[in-house]
């Protein structure tokens, strides 16, 4: 099984080393795409010079920031493009554990999308404010009732995903940046018919760096979870 573990980055400095040499010591051996959005902290010379001494590390540089959605996006087609058999989307900050990517992916054997979820069993967030606690949850009821979505955690930021059901997606009508974007790439693996389960995580904050959420990013989502609610009622899914 070809694995390809997709790391969009804008200023992980701090944290993108450490991260890249916990994911290739994983069992599954995976290929690692960083897509850097041109960080001014020097994130992709960092990536650079690892990638010189580890042929299964890659680097997409793109010119500015450009936004997660189209990062992933581009990490799609691009694994798409190489016959990957399943792509793994995770933070680049470690409020993923690189550990639980084989977990994940394991569980493609019974769907064909999983997601690592906050959500499903309880809460297990660690070191979150109670603020940004309820926003996310709250965002997520949201999510859930205006799509009609059946996923505790529509927001998840980390999952494995078979390449063969993104081929069936058309990728280039999802236009969210921020976290809408995990919205949206649930939703229509979700009307398409394709099997999400949900794999019990424990997310924590951030370990180095700062978040990239802003009101932006929550206006988006807000928008993006209503434009979905009435193409899903008027059937132009």
């Amino acid at each position: 099984m070809k694995v390809l573990v997709i790391i969009p980055t804008y200023n992980e400095a701090e944290n993108i080393a450490a991260l890249l040499k916990e994911i290739r010591s994983l069992s599954l051996n995976p290929d690692v795409l960083v897509i850097d959005d041109n960080s001014p902290d020097g994130t992709w010379r960092i990536v650079e010079t690892i990638k010189e001494k580890d042929p299964k590390i890659h680097l997409i540089r793109r010119p500015n920031k450009m936004g997660l959605g189209s990062a992933y996006i581009t990490g799609f087609k691009w694994a798409i493009d190489r016959n990957y058999d399943v792509v793994v989307e995770i933070d680049a900050d470690f409020s993923h554990n690189p550990k639980d990517i084989e977990r994940l992916v394991e569980s493609l054997e019974n769907c064909d999308a999983a997601i690592g979820s906050r959500y499903v069993k309880g809460v297990s967030v660690v070191n979150w404010p109670i603020s940004r606690l309820l926003l996310s949850y709250y965002a997520n009821l949201y999510a859930r009732i205006f799509t009609g979505v059946n996923i505790k955690d529509l927001t998840a930021g980390f999952k494995a995903i078979k390449v063969d059901a993104l081929r069936s997606l058309d990728l280039n009508k999802i236009k969210s940046d921020g976290y809408a974007f995990q919205i949206e790439i649930h939703f229509y693996l979700w009307v398409k018919g394709f099997k999400v389960c949900e794999v019990p995580i424990i997310f924590v904050e951030r370990r180095a760096g700062k978040s990239k959420l802003d009101r932006g990013i929550i206006w988006e989502a807000f928008w993006t979870v209503l434009r979905l609610g009435i193409r899903r009622v008027l059937r132009m899914v």
